[in-house]
């Protein structure tokens, strides 16, 4: 079984990308920002949230998504240590989504603690649901996720196999897809875990 999601792109850019921010510090540690920015501009493009995007969706382009990502800061601000907490981001999230009068979306974690087969699950169901995951990755002893420690990335489809499964992360302006449960099992006590998006009226 497989599924993408149709996401968005900027130019050649798959989503969009942090290394575009000017903001010194939104260029370093703006990646739950970027997070946010990416789930807010496919709910508007693929579910009618328009309002969640403060721009044209039609008319996305580099220079709007740096402009959207300035809106978004003041909500997912870095900050020392980054924003390394699945509370700390739907904290400013759900902030974000009240100054927009957005009532029906409502956020919850999925720790990394969770059980490799119980998170997998809980990837399928949104991904089949038409919407992205926002994932926080701390630290990995598996040295092919060295990229990706400390750091917020996207969730956008899965493949799965007979014990395997598979997810299409997406960050920095590009796409890969890893194993699932080589990235849930990190090796250490301290986890990140995933942010799950529930729109009420599904």
């Amino acid at each position: 079984m497989k599924k993408e999601l149709p996401y968005f792109s900027i130019g050649d850019s798959f989503g969009g990308n942090q290394d575009w921010f000017r903001d010194p510090m939104m260029h370093l540690g703006g990646c739950g920002a970027a997070a946010a920015c990416d789930v807010c501009i496919n709910l508007a493009l693929h579910h009618n949230r328009t309002h969640l995007y403060p721009s044209d969706i039609q008319e996305l382009d580099k220079e709007a998504y740096i402009r959207f990502s300035s809106t978004m800061k003041p909500y997912l601000r870095p900050r020392f240590g980054g924003i390394d907490t699945l509370e700390v981001f739907m904290d400013g999230f759900n902030q974000y989504l009240e100054y927009v009068n957005e009532k029906k979306i409502q956020l919850s974690g999925c720790p990394g603690d969770t059980p490799p087969r119980e998170a997998a699950a809980k990837v399928k169901d949104q991904i089949d649901r038409g919407i992205p995951i926002p994932i926080l990755q701390l630290r990995h002893k598996n040295v092919n996720f060295k990229d990706l420690v400390w750091h917020w990335f996207m969730l956008v489809g899965y493949k799965e196999f007979e014990n395997e499964f598979y997810v299409k992360i997406a960050t920095y302006g590009g796409f890969r897809w890893l194993s699932f449960y080589e990235l849930w099992e990190t090796g250490y006590k301290r986890k990140g875990g995933m942010v799950l998006l529930q729109q009420k009226d599904e």
